[in-house]
């Protein structure tokens, strides 16, 4: 054979494989958009729904929709900072306890015939202050955030109880009292939901369209990665649990204006209500995923639910194992569904491997 019919040593050296991008290894679009547990939960709750209207008496009705809206608007409004400061990792468990001390403050003040807007302002200042302290414990002191908010939560809920003692105000400005209970003119949506909508457009786009809500999702994720890739996370998480505490003191206001009365035990328990919610949601227990549209859709699986068992006759203890039955399988779907992505083989992966 001459020399010039033999394989060249170019022509036996396998090709090196393609590079691959993005797209040879992300899902598509579709799969990205519906395959969520956001969605999930979205499709849960439209189940709930359509089989309570079929099953349920009375529950497809105006007046169910009313109330059913005004009894978790509290928890709609707490849940919104609630997810932002679960998306770092962190855990506030001083949002009921500060409904609480925000409400006797603004029964106090009321009481001793200031007006209720300055009593509302004061109870904000108080909230967000309440938030600032549990931020700068658990920056500057380095202490975890769940001993510290199960510390403030005594605190806070001790400091309520102690200023107005058994006592209940009950005397509240007709107007601010009828606004916290009407509803918007020819529906059946209570006047608050206004401000929830608002409310629910900033965190939305703070959470999903800014800097600081990519800075929040990458602290929760790695806190050390975040600091070196130069994100303040001490300030971002000061930031948020002052959030957390003036949105809790706001729904303090709206929690004392629905039931007419200031008391030291308002709210009790509700802290465990919303982080339940939040969950439920779609938000990981260890920080950096979850998404508003989920959580929203959680506060409101949780209020159909027990709405509807209520309508349906069964007791309080029943729809606590129910809730609670709910949220168990949901952070177990959700940790079964992680490790079920990470042993996934994606195509071609052996293919380069071998290569």
């Amino acid at each position: 054979m001459s020399e010039s019919l033999a394989p060249s040593t170019a022509d036996m050296t396998p090709a090196a494989p393609e590079p691959r991008g993005y797209s040879d290894h992300g899902r598509p679009a579709w799969q990205r958009l519906l395959l969520t547990p956001e969605m999930a939960i979205i499709a849960l709750l439209a189940v709930v729904v359509v089989v309570a209207s079929l099953s349920v008496r009375n529950f497809a009705t105006p007046i169910t929709l009313t109330f059913l809206l005004l009894d978790v608007a509290t928890l709609l409004l707490i849940a919104l900072p609630m997810t932002m400061v679960m998306i770092t990792g962190d855990i506030d468990l001083s949002v009921g306890s500060m409904v609480g001390l925000s409400s006797v403050v603004i029964g106090m003040m009321v009481q001793a015939g200031q007006p209720m807007g300055l009593a509302s302002i004061a109870a904000v200042v108080v909230g967000a202050l309440g938030g600032l302290l549990n931020g700068l414990l658990i920056t500057r002191m380095q202490l975890p955030a769940l001993a510290v908010t199960i510390g403030s939560m005594a605190l806070y809920r001790g400091i309520a109880v102690g200023l107005l003692g058994t006592t209940a105000v009950t005397s509240f400005p007709a107007d601010w009292a009828a606004a916290a209970r009407a509803s918007i003119p020819g529906t059946p949506i209570p006047v608050v939901m206004i401000g929830f909508a608002v409310l629910l457009v900033v965190f939305v786009v703070l959470a999903h369209f800014t800097t600081f809500g990519r800075d929040t999702y990458a602290i929760g994720r790695s806190r050390d990665a975040a600091l070196f890739n130069g994100v303040r996370v001490d300030r971002t998480r000061v930031i948020l649990f002052v959030l957390s505490g003036a949105i809790a003191a706001l729904a303090g206001i709206y929690y004392t204006l629905r039931f007419g009365s200031a008391r030291g035990d308002n709210a009790m328990g509700l802290e465990l209500q919303v982080i339940a919610a939040v969950v439920l949601g779609g938000v990981s227990v260890f920080g950096g995923r979850g998404a508003m549209h989920g959580v929203v859709a959680g506060v409101l699986l949780i209020g159909v639910l027990s709405s509807a068992l209520r309508l349906a006759g069964i007791t309080s203890d029943v729809i606590n194992i129910i809730t609670g039955l709910l949220l168990v399988m949901s952070v177990i779907s959700g940790s079964i569904l992680s490790w079920a992505q990470a042993r996934r083989v994606r195509p071609g992966a052996s293919a380069v491997a071998k290569a």
